[in-house]
């Protein structure tokens, strides 16, 4: 591709174009997260779904960690894109990977390390931990590759590439749905063939990425350590408070976790399910929030800050069409729902209860993903940081211990939703201030 794409045209058709390539393969990617779950669930033991919730709570740590790092890297060379310097581009590509993969084994190992005491600590113990145990351990060592597959379908986005971005997720999604039966029933893995066939998906995102990025768009270059050394700084500008974000989401949910398995295995287990079929069901939100950064960031790059401000608009009409669609969605298929992913009746009623009356509240959440990307690629990645921090240790977390005291393990989930709704509110008013002074403060380089 030649020169940046997301300068002209309609802002609201980039946000759709970007959301739906993502979306395809977000969407394959988490169904099969939630068919993976429907298998878990037909070998009949409750405890092993509740072990998938912990172990699985744990390991969103470390995709958190991918998630902020690719940010740094889609971030980087979208700017440069912006300003029509793919040399620079290519640059921090090189500089980010390498980063990436140091980054991501050193915190990798850490994790093996304590990995029984972390998932002690969240609350498992006895089978459901040594379940948890045994899964985590299969899946840990290929978190440096998710990482790094994560970084390059960021670079893939970032000069516009999302239709290849998308292939490489929708690649994975597609192996990890073959192999799932496969290695769980035909060869009596069990829960650790469900963990084996993850891995295998992986490997897939990062090859296919890898190839789409150098053979198709030569964007990576040749780097020594000095230049990656020399980048460093740039690079941690932005990836450090992206990663403390990210971090942000799954501090709260192991916190909420711990919190709900005072009311036993079959409120985990509801927890566990919820945390497959939300990101299914909002996949379009978690893409919209990654088509958002480039578009900013190019965007920005060319000082066209008056339609980096519509971009937010745009995404934010879509986020709360959407949710409301799948709220409806959600009604209709209520029943159908609870009698495959439910293996207890206290599970079902927990699941019930979030899908009539918490779902909504996810668009309020969906407009701080959207706003963290807008600063993430504003120069402002710190103000993410805050945000997100905000929302866990002053929002989600106290309400939520407030509603486990007070009423129950339904307590626990509108706390949580009341705390998210509130911050994203926060959070978007407040990129709109930003992106407004910045149209103020710095005209365009180019009309």
């Amino acid at each position: 591709m030649s020169g940046p794409v997301f300068l002209q045209g309609s802002t609201l058709r980039h946000v759709l174009v970007m959301t739906g390539a993502a979306s395809v393969g977000l969407i394959a990617m988490f169904a099969v997260d939630v068919v993976d779950m429907y298998f878990i669930t037909l070998l009949g033991e409750q405890q092993l779904v509740a072990a998938v919730g912990y172990a699985g709570t744990l390991l969103y740590f470390l995709l958190s960690l991918g998630i902020g790092l690719q940010i740094a890297l889609g971030a980087l060379v979208a700017r440069a894109e912006g300003a029509d310097d793919r040399e620079t581009a290519g640059r921090y590509c090189s500089s980010v990977l390498w980063f990436n993969l140091v980054a991501s084994t050193l915190l990798t190992i850490a994790a093996w390390w304590q990995l029984p005491e972390l998932l002690s600590w969240l609350g498992a113990s006895g089978p459901t931990l040594e379940a948890a145990i045994s899964y985590a351990r299969i899946q840990l060592p290929a978190v440096p590759v998710l990482v790094l597959g994560m970084s390059l379908a960021a670079g893939l986005r970032a000069i516009g590439d999302a239709r290849r971005s998308m292939w490489s997720t929708l690649a994975g999604a597609v192996v990890n749905a073959l192999l799932d039966p496969l290695f769980i029933f035909t060869f009596a893995w069990g829960l650790e063939g469900a963990a084996w066939a993850s891995v295998a998906a992986r490997v897939t995102v990062f090859l296919y990425a890898g190839y789409a990025l150098v053979r198709r768009h030569r964007l990576p270059r040749r780097v020594t350590a000095r230049q990656v050394w020399a980048d460093v700084p740039a690079i941690l500008a932005i990836g450090l408070p992206a990663v403390l974000t990210n971090l942000a989401t799954p501090l709260g949910n192991s916190i909420v976790l711990k919190i709900m398995s005072q009311f036993g295995d079959s409120a985990v287990a509801a927890l566990a399910v919820m945390a497959r079929l939300a990101p299914l069901a909002f996949a379009a939100v978690f893409a919209v929030s990654g088509a958002v950064g480039p578009i900013v960031g190019q965007n920005a790059g060319a000082r066209r800050y008056d339609r980096a401000r519509q971009t937010l608009l745009d995404a934010s009409l879509f986020v709360m069409v959407y949710v409301a669609g799948v709220w409806l969605l959600l009604w209709f298929l209520l029943d159908p729902l609870l009698a495959v992913f439910t293996a207890s009746a206290r599970a079902a009623e927990l699941l019930g209860f979030y899908m009539k009356f918490l779902v909504g509240f996810f668009a309020l959440n969906g407009l701080l993903f959207v706003a963290n990307a807008s600063f993430n690629n504003l120069g402002r990645a710190y103000l993410a940081t805050l945000f997100n921090y905000g929302k866990v240790l002053l929002g989600v977390v106290p309400a939520a211990w407030f509603g486990a005291a007070h009423f129950g393990a339904r307590g626990v989930m509108v706390g949580e939703a009341l705390g998210m709704a509130v911050w994203g509110v926060l959070g978007m008013f407040s990129a709109l201030m930003l992106v407004q002074r910045l149209t103020r403060d710095y005209p365009p380089l180019q009309d």
